[in-house]
């Protein structure tokens, strides 16, 4: 889960990259523009009244000071492209556009960050990238707020909203607002990944994800927090950090209104809700909700417990489950419930505990409309309607539905020579 394994399709470097052209071309147009009419200012000794537009647009009504400036404007109607890169073939409807394109073949990169070290081919494209590290967002939605860099990645945004997916892919009929984004997602479908890493052999679909992938090798951090003085390899990772100083929580879950900072995350919590637990361990059947727990789980069997307690000498699977082992020898409790005064030792165990006072209730049985406070609950409830029996006694064959009916099963009809340990279920079930 802390791998990106996917980009979001808002934010994509190529998207953003075509935005910049296309605004880069509009400046050089423009500038274009600028340099004839000065030209013809200057030239000129018409007597014609200041900002009189005589000069109409047939197609369009656009009025024009000078016959020059509608005849460049035409071609915007007839598509004409008289000016051709030499190069690459790429054709252009004004001079400018041609001049500003030529500086990809020449590679020449005249403006260079002072923060990071990267280099850029125009001024405008090192102005967007500064505001990067200024964290300036000038264009803002009007629908909730949110702020970006570039006026193409708000209108993108905007599709959100309006819920505009207009392209839809053939094979799975997944619906994207942009083309670009659908013509990605086909080439997933394709599994062909053409853009690899030569210094791990990692091969990626697009070359703006091989990129970001490049500088977990270069140690390149580009991002600055505008909180405090931790950096980044990718922006979309700072906005994410970002939010641990706002407390920004954007994503909620619809069923129990807990918000969270990472759709990723609010995805795994609706698995405890739905009941869905997508990885099995292999030698037990034991089921879980993330991957990470059954790599964790995986270590009982193999009873490798590197970890030692200098007090106890108790043995833990997780570096994280000795340090919690070490603050209960403390007696340590920093957690303390402002509603009954009672203290924990973790904050999870505060979290679960305060829910005795609110009453909530996030976990749905998948069979029933039962709710309860924990998932321990809720998994020992369903096995009521399942009939789910994971717990044999050694000597008889017995089963049970819960730890506690073996262990007094045990202690009382049917005694055997070696006892299982007392097990506390509550710590093993933060979740």
């Amino acid at each position: 889960m802390n791998e990106p394994c996917r980009i979001k399709q808002e934010d994509t470097e190529e998207q953003d990259l075509k935005g910049e052209i296309k605004e880069s071309e509009e400046i050089a147009e423009a500038e274009e523009k600028h340099k004839i009419k000065s030209v013809i200012k200057s030239s000129s000794h018409s007597p014609k009244r200041k900002g009189q537009k005589n000069f109409t647009c047939s197609q369009c009504g656009k009025r024009f000071l000078y016959k020059q400036s509608l005849k460049h404007h035409m071609r915007i109607h007839t598509g004409e492209k008289p000016y051709t890169c030499d190069q690459c073939g790429k054709c252009f409807a004004q001079r400018g556009g041609l001049k500003y394109h030529m500086k990809i073949h020449t590679g020449e990169k005249p403006y260079t960050c002072d923060q990071c070290g990267k280099s850029f081919t125009h001024a405008d494209s090192f102005k967007l990238h500064l505001r990067c590290h200024s964290g300036e967002r000038p264009y803002n939605c009007d629908q909730c707020g949110k702020m970006f860099i570039r006026v193409a990645s708000l209108k993108r945004h905007l599709k959100v909203h309006t819920k505009e997916k207009p392209y839809v892919c053939s094979l799975c009929g997944k619906g994207f607002s942009q083309t670009g984004a659908l013509n990605t997602h086909q080439i997933r479908h394709s599994g062909v990944k053409n853009h690899m890493c030569f210094d791990c052999g990692k091969s990626f679909v697009r070359d703006a994800e091989l990129k970001q992938h490049q500088k977990t090798h270069t140690g390149e951090k580009p991002f600055k927090c505008s909180h405090c003085d931790k950096r980044f390899s990718q922006m979309g990772h700072r906005k994410i950090h970002e939010r641990i100083h706002t407390g920004e929580k954007p994503f909620s879950c619809e069923q129990c209104g807990k918000s969270f900072t990472h759709p990723n995350t609010l995805r795994l919590h609706l698995l405890s809700h739905s009941g869905e637990r997508r990885y099995n361990c292999d030698q037990c059947d034991k089921t879980f909700v993330k991957a990470v727990c059954l790599k964790a789980h995986r270590k009982v069997h193999l009873k490798e417990k590197p970890y030692k307690c200098s007090l106890c000498q108790r043995g833990f699977t997780q570096l994280g489950a000795l340090k919690l082992h070490q603050k209960r020898h403390s007696g340590v409790k920093d957690y303390v419930c402002f509603e009954c005064g009672k203290t924990y030792i973790t904050n999870a165990e505060l979290k679960l505990h305060q829910r005795t006072h609110t009453g909530e209730k996030p976990y749905t049985c998948s069979h029933c409309d039962r709710r309860f406070s924990w998932l321990a609950s809720l998994k020992i409830h369903e096995r009521s309607h399942t009939g789910e029996k994971p717990y044999h006694c050694a000597s008889c064959g017995k089963s049970f539905s819960k730890l506690a009916s073996l262990h007094s099963h045990t202690r009382g009809k049917c005694p055997v020579e070696e006892r299982l340990p007392s097990i506390s279920i509550f710590p093993n079930q933060l979740q």
